[in-house]
């Protein structure tokens, strides 16, 4: 049963991409800003960028210009392409709903190697 589902983190290089994926269940996706959030070691969780219904976007200054958040609404998807990743973006990736959440996924771990 799909409910929050992220995948597609990895260890990757400084400057290097990648793209991850997260799959909802439609009563968290449907009709609601998704946003992507972060947990880097020791830290509390951030939200780093969102996406509205229509597509609207919002992101982080430390994401700004790097990261870019786009959603499939056929396919209760969201996803985000991080591109320059840098040792700082190291963190478990979460995706949500921005305005409320009612479980967490497990995430998926980035590692950003120096």
């Amino acid at each position: 049963q799909v409910q929050l589902l992220e995948s597609g983190g990895g260890l990757v290089q400084t400057g290097g991409s990648l793209r991850l994926s997260c799959e909802a269940s439609g009563s968290i996706f449907r009709g609601n800003v998704m946003g992507w959030y972060r947990r880097p070691p020791g830290k509390q969780r951030e939200l780093v960028a969102a996406i509205t219904s229509g597509g609207s976007s919002n992101y982080a200054d430390s994401v700004k210009g790097r990261f870019t958040i786009s959603r499939d609404n056929a396919k209760n998807t969201v996803y985000l392409q991080m591109n320059s990743l840098k040792p700082e973006d190291t963190a478990v990736y979460y995706c949500n709903r921005v305005d409320y959440q009612p479980y967490w996924g497990q995430g998926t771990q980035v590692t950003v190697s120096s």
